[in-house]
């Protein structure tokens, strides 16, 4: 009698392996007949669908004219007051290299002459963009930019040296930006200015 319990074991072990196997049949699937069929290299038409793709990446539309203006109105605003407080940490990852070190030998020297930059930003009237050119593999977009400060620079003696504290001028600027096309960092860098 104790063997009829073994077979009895064994036949519910089957079942339950069974059960298990096409538990896992089920969510992991099986080999389909398209797996063996795996093509060595793409067709023309993929690889056409693929440059479309790519080149429309590449293109600088109205939709991203926009925005990009956007996005260079709030890095003017935060250089140009950055700049003033003397303290560039906080956008140096948007200034080429050129271009940070040009400004900090400038308040490294406005430093050393005991001068003081005071500056109030009242806004941009008005960025538009002067022109754009694709250059191995960066997009470059100069931007003529209009706004109002209140600016002056006083030296040790709290003297004003240059610019009117209590009166607003028009600034003009054309600056440039450029963006590696191929890399994932949503950030421009300014590369160049033109006063």
């Amino acid at each position: 009698m104790s063997y009829s319990f073994e077979y009895i074991d064994i036949i519910l072990l089957a079942m339950i392996a069974g059960f298990i196997f096409l538990r896992l049949r089920g969510i992991l699937g099986s080999k389909s007949e398209f797996e063996n069929e795996m093509p060595t290299e793409f067709k023309p038409e993929f690889v056409k669908e693929v440059s479309k793709e790519r080149s429309k990446e590449l293109t600088f539309d109205d939709e991203a004219q926009s925005n990009f203006i956007k996005g260079a109105k709030i890095a003017y605003e935060n250089i140009i007051t950055s700049f003033s407080l003397g303290n560039l940490s906080s956008v140096k990852n948007l200034l080429d290299k050129k271009i940070y070190e040009q400004f900090q030998d400038a308040l490294n020297d406005r430093k050393k002459n005991g001068q003081k930059s005071e500056m109030t930003f009242i806004g941009i009237s008005s960025a538009e963009i002067k022109n754009h050119e694709n250059k191995n593999g960066f997009l470059e977009v100069k931007v003529d930019f209009v706004s109002e400060i209140i600016s002056s620079v006083k030296n040790s003696e709290n003297k004003i040296i240059s610019g009117d504290p209590n009166k607003v001028k028009k600034v003009y600027d054309t600056w440039k930006f450029s963006k590696n096309v191929s890399s994932n960092n949503p950030n421009w860098l300014l590369i160049e200015t033109e006063s």
